[in-house]
């Protein structure tokens, strides 16, 4: 997973406004489209003031650490979960290069550790071929777990029974430096233990779980971390109301910093374990705005850290936005190129139209830190005349 940066505020000094050129190039976007706006970007907008509050949400594992499996026969991550429903995000690249690069299996399977028969449901599926192409992983996989409605098949798993957890991924051939991205939401009625295996393709995971002793060490050179985590979902809220005649402000999410990082463990050290960047964390993301001088609001985003680090060139995410000029829906981010890479370039994501009476309006939002892109991506939101 990318690396995961501080985003360093300073006062901001000019609030300017749009010069027509640029207006009229914003205007003339489309959603998802990538637009130039020279000498405007910057990381310094007035920030909004938001609270943030945690909302019921299932279980969280995320596997993440080590990012890269350098181990041929490995166990990635290994976490207990209780009855009740789970989300598990599988970020992991085949590492291995000695004796040789050779193909392997990444895959994720449940034993249930209860006494008395499991009963499995899958509520979101989410899951990509293997590709060294992380950018587009990232994306895609976001937009097909905002999308998926899951299945009413019920997997029965017996006591001590191990099951894959995604057929797909028992059935992938990872060769050297391919991600396997993997996100899912089920639903349990047994306790049950749950594990990302790296092995052999011919290899079924539960074979491999059996003839396999320990749990790979954390804190790898890279990776967002690994373990189970009580927080999965956010609401979030601004404090005052946005007014379109104060010029631009941002929406700064996952910067560890207003927005710190999720805490949680890591059993097989018994360690506290921090989500740096909270990958896989919804926001459920609800503002309020009023246009007092008859202007719109367009929300732009973009690449802010792509001088920081050679892993932040390029920046892609999903998003599910309410409605505005363009419709309401899932959101790829840049809807036709695969990354937008530094300023002057942004993503236009919505222009929210004004009421023409200056009433309070709501915008909504859901966003989560999206794989193989550095944090935080600022939301812009930019004062637009649509008269």
């Amino acid at each position: 997973m990318a690396a995961v940066l501080m985003f360093g505020i300073v006062p901001f000094i000019n609030a300017q406004q749009l010069k027509p050129k640029l207006h009229e190039a914003l205007l003339q976007g489309k959603q998802g489209g990538i637009v130039e706006l020279p000498n405007y970007i910057t990381q310094n907008f007035p920030l909004i003031d938001y609270q943030k509050v945690v909302l019921p949400g299932p279980q969280y594992l995320i596997s993440d650490d080590p990012e890269y499996i350098r181990i041929a026969e490995a166990i990635a991550m290994q976490e207990q979960i209780q009855p009740g429903t789970v989300r598990l995000y599988i970020y992991n690249v085949n590492g291995v290069k000695e004796p040789q690069k050779m193909d392997r299996k990444i895959t994720a399977v449940i034993k249930n550790t209860g006494d008395a028969p499991m009963h499995l449901r899958m509520l979101k599926y989410s899951s990509q071929d293997p590709s060294i192409n992380y950018y587009k992983i990232g994306k895609e996989g976001l937009a097909d777990y905002f999308a998926s409605e899951g299945n009413s098949e019920i997997l029965t798993v017996e006591p001590g029974q191990i099951i894959p957890i995604d057929q797909k991924l028992e059935e992938n051939i990872v060769t050297y430096d391919q991600l396997v991205h993997g996100f899912y939401e089920f639903v349990t009625d047994q306790p049950g233990e749950v594990s990302i295996i790296q092995t052999a393709p011919s290899t079924p995971g539960p074979q491999a779980l059996a003839q396999i002793e320990e749990v790979l060490p954390p804190k790898s050179h890279s990776g967002a971390g690994r373990g189970i985590f009580g927080v999965s979902n956010y609401e979030v809220k601004n404090k005052e109301v946005i007014d379109t005649k104060n010029g631009p402000t941002q929406l700064i999410l996952a910067d560890g910093e207003m927005d710190p990082w999720v805490l949680g463990k890591e059993s097989s050290t018994g360690q506290q374990a921090t989500l740096a960047g909270n990958y896989g964390i919804m926001y459920e993301i609800e503002l309020k705005w009023k246009s007092t001088d008859g202007k719109g609001l367009a929300l732009v985003i973009w690449n802010s850290r792509s001088a920081d680090n050679t892993w932040c060139g390029g920046m892609a995410a999903t998003m599910i936005v309410s409605k505005g000029k363009f419709p309401e829906g899932i959101q790829l981010l840049p809807k036709e190129e695969l990354i937008t890479k530094k300023a002057p370039e942004v993503i236009l994501v919505q222009i929210f139209e004004p009421t023409g009476d200056g009433k309070v309006q709501t915008l909504n939002l859901t966003y989560s830190p999206p794989g193989a892109s550095c944090l935080p991506i600022p939301l812009i939101f930019i004062p637009v005349d649509l008269k």
